[in-house]
């Protein structure tokens, strides 16, 4: 297996600065899904290709140039062949901004939230009450509901309705750390659920479990843009928005304060920085992102109810960070790749082929034994196993990374400086400047 593993990497580094192999890796992969549409093992290959482009070492204008063209054209063509593998492409695309969001909160503060699924529900509530005929129950004089026209402005007021409660959530939660604030911050997604819950009286304003429905796809002009290509286009817009927005703070000023609290909060504040504000910040930035994927999310599905937003939901988009690598931006994206795939691709598949074998007679297995049933099991699994054996995640960030490596005693020393004029700083002895730490 090591022979096999290092004949690859040997190939690959042969061509992996080569922006042909690169491309005709993905094409052949691309026919292959053409030829074989339903296969999931072609479309996972195809899934894999993609990542040769971020672990290939071409230039910034090749790598943008493949990822434009396989986004932008090959993957929407795929999804004409099978619309099934462009709904998968989108729900990716949507628990990916959601993992963003999460990993700023989680990877880049170091603040623990388990009601994460609470700031998605909230996005998907302002539209959906008003982009249906549910907020005729408690608004008169208004026709309802509101056109799709209208969804584009309901977008940005997803955002502040979800980043006012993420500070909402994070006011009263300032001085706690650890599994207190990872229970209080479960408290509050599990509150904000009952009260969509019974928020249908006295006043009907969600519509309780009942769930509201139809919700108005969004709309240009009046033309409505309820395929799934239009839904694909406008996550992407969307995701690319946010990784941009990811990236930009990861690297000013606001993300080293972040990351500072996430090492040592009291050394953070010692240092001049305003940890309470911060915190907020970071609460409302996380928030913002699963607000806005709430309301795209309500006006795709046309349906939603509380039970849409369960607490299982925030687990599986925190497993999403830790499997991809928290606080890396790249990690938390393929991490949300890998779960949703496995969820709809891999253990949907294998749950229907041991389904097919059961009903052909071929396998007598019970109904208890459904690998569907067994999903949440699996999810622990992975986890465990990337706890054990790779424990900073899939793309770990190069902190993370460093700091595990020396709470593992692995750094290497550094061998000191060889020659005749070895430079000894700060000494004041031969080979120094002996201006001392001046």
């Amino acid at each position: 297996m090591k022979t096999l593993l290092g004949r690859l990497g040997g190939a690959w580094n042969r061509v992996g600065d080569r922006p042909l192999a690169v491309a005709g890796l993905i094409a052949a992969t691309t026919v292959l899904v053409a030829v074989i549409p339903r296969s999931v093992i072609a479309f996972l290959l195809f899934i894999g290709s993609l990542l040769t482009v971020y672990y290939s070492r071409l230039e910034g204008r090749y790598k943008l140039a493949i990822t434009v063209l396989t986004l932008g054209v090959v993957l929407p063509g795929i999804g004409t062949l099978n619309p099934y593998y462009l709904d998968v492409a989108i729900q990716v695309g949507i628990y990916m901004a959601l993992a963003l969001g999460l990993n700023i909160v989680v990877g880049f503060a170091g603040l623990l939230d388990l009601g994460y699924v609470a700031f998605y529900a909230t996005g998907a509530y302002v539209w959906a009450i008003f982009g249906s005929k549910q907020a005729a129950n408690f608004i008169h004089g208004v026709n309802f509901p509101l056109s799709g026209d209208w969804f584009w402005l309901f977008l940005f007021l997803a955002v502040a309705a979800a980043a006012t409660a993420g500070i909402l959530l994070g006011l009263p939660v300032l001085r706690l750390k650890g599994d207190y604030l990872a229970i209080v911050t479960l408290g509050f997604g599990e509150i904000i659920r009952i009260v969509l819950n019974n928020l249908d009286k006295p006043v009907n304003i969600t519509n309780g479990p009942n769930g509201i429905t139809p919700i108005q796809s969004p709309a240009i002009f009046g033309y409505k843009l309820g395929k799934g290509i239009h839904y694909y286009f406008l996550v992407l817009l969307i995701l690319l928005i946010i990784v941009a927005v990811a990236k930009r703070l990861e690297r000013s000023r606001i993300g080293r304060a972040w990351e500072a609290i996430r090492e040592d909060e009291v050394a953070a504040g010692a240092m001049g920085i305003p940890v309470v504000r911060m915190k907020l910040l970071a609460f409302a930035m996380g928030a913002s992102f699963a607000g806005i994927m709430g309301a795209v999310f309500a006006s795709k599905q046309t349906f939603i109810d509380p039970n849409s937003f369960s607490f299982m939901e925030s687990i599986g988009v925190l497993a999403m960070v830790i499997l991809g690598g928290m606080g890396s931006i790249p990690g938390a994206l393929i991490g949300a790749t890998c779960v949703v795939v496995l969820q709809l691709q891999v253990l949907k598949s294998l749950s229907d082929w041991f389904s097919q074998l059961r009903n052909t007679g071929v396998l007598n297995l019970p109904a208890q034994l459904e690998i569907a049933k067994y999903e949440k099991l699996v999810f622990g699994l992975v986890l465990i196993v990337m706890m054990i054996y790779r424990p900073t995640g899939l793309i770990p960030a190069e902190r993370r990374k460093h700091e595990l490596e020396h709470a593992r005693g692995e750094d290497v020393e550094v061998p000191e400086p060889t020659g005749p004029a070895a430079p000894s700083v700060g000494t004041g002895v031969p080979g120094g400047d002996g201006r001392g730490l001046a």
